[in-house]
């Protein structure tokens, strides 16, 4: 099979591999779209050491099963599939309470971080188990399916202490998850959704998604009921709890750099909730229904379709961030 192959940092090359084994509990599939998620730019760069070369990546994928091995039960060759990110093992404390995304041997597809290697996506075929993929509708395209796990770390941040229709809401950052969060915030009721980021073309997309008021500074929304932060850096961070009312709830989604500072008086004194969020939690289905019955639409945050022959320079391109690029979707 051709794939696309991380050979070293900021190097991508069209390479022939072998098409992955099957064991007896998993499916492979013929992949027909994978998205580009910002943490594979930055695994590209290097920067992350969750990616490291050679490594097959990608992990926001749609497809047909080719062939099922023996031990799985629900699905045939034909059936058109998305799967979750994360390969969880089905056996530890977190998996046997349904939180899968903190499994104590999780594996990400399209990930190399040192204690596993896993490839991913972008490639004519994956292998993954069968207790991780979820059947697709006929009617929802592979280019959108491929936003499905986007769409469910949105809902599992929004879930995770679902506001109030009343309450005053708040997102910080407006990239991908930030707009993903606006539409399901929009969906599970909230009236009052503000959105924030530096971008005026990303602000204009907040507004298409449902906000209702967009800055780009979070001081203009002062003593809001729930902030999302969806960027994940000291500035936004900051911005976040700020931004929040005493006794409000401030959920942690973005985490692009590995510490921040905490202002922990402000937090202590004002009793504002702290929530992590991380990946997604059996939240598959719900975004597909969301998804397939217009209550969450994609087609703006697709940038572009492209052919996997092309991926080293859309990789390039959106490393440069100087295009207003949101999704990248390859095809195999």
């Amino acid at each position: 099979m051709q794939a696309l192959l991380l050979t070293s940092y900021g190097t991508l090359s069209l390479t022939e591999m072998e098409t992955p084994a099957v064991g007896d509990d998993e499916v492979l599939v013929r992949v027909r779209a994978c998205g580009i998620c910002g943490s594979d730019i930055h695994g590209y760069t290097g920067v992350t050491g969750r990616r490291i070369p050679p490594l097959v990546m990608g992990h926001e994928a749609a497809g047909v099963i080719e062939h099922v091995g023996s031990g799985v039960t629900g699905f045939a060759p034909g059936d058109r599939v998305t799967f979750d990110s994360t390969v969880s093992c089905g056996r530890c404390g977190p998996c046997r309470r349904g939180a899968t995304n903190l499994c104590d041997s999780r594996m990400v597809l399209g990930v190399s971080c040192g204690d596993y290697r896993r490839h991913g996506a972008f490639a004519e075929y994956v292998s993954v188990p069968g207790r991780i993929l979820y059947t697709l509708p006929a009617s929802l395209p592979f280019e959108h399916a491929a936003l499905i796990e986007a769409l469910a770390v949105a809902i599992h941040a929004v879930d995770r202490r679902r506001p109030a229709a009343s309450d005053r809401v708040a997102v910080i950052g407006c990239g991908m998850i930030g707009l993903l969060l606006i539409q399901v915030l929009r969906a599970r009721g909230c009236r009052s959704i503000a959105a924030v980021d530096l971008d005026a073309r990303r602000r204009d997309l907040a507004r298409s998604a449902g906000a209702d008021q967009v800055a780009d500074d979070a001081a203009q929304f002062d003593g809001v009921d729930h902030t999302f932060e969806a960027v994940g850096i000291p500035q936004t961070v900051a911005a976040a709890i700020a931004c929040v009312r005493k006794g409000g709830i401030v959920t942690l989604v973005g985490n692009l750099a590995p510490e921040v500072p905490l202002p922990l008086q402000a937090v202590v004194t004002r009793e504002i909730s702290l929530l992590g969020s991380c990946a997604s939690s059996g939240e598959y289905p719900d975004a597909i229904e969301m998804m397939a019955k217009g209550l969450v639409n994609v087609a703006p945050l697709i940038s572009a379709v492209a052919p996997l022959t092309e991926g080293q320079s859309w990789f390039d391109r959106l490393h440069a961030a100087n295009e207003g690029l949101m999704k990248v979707v390859l095809t195999p």
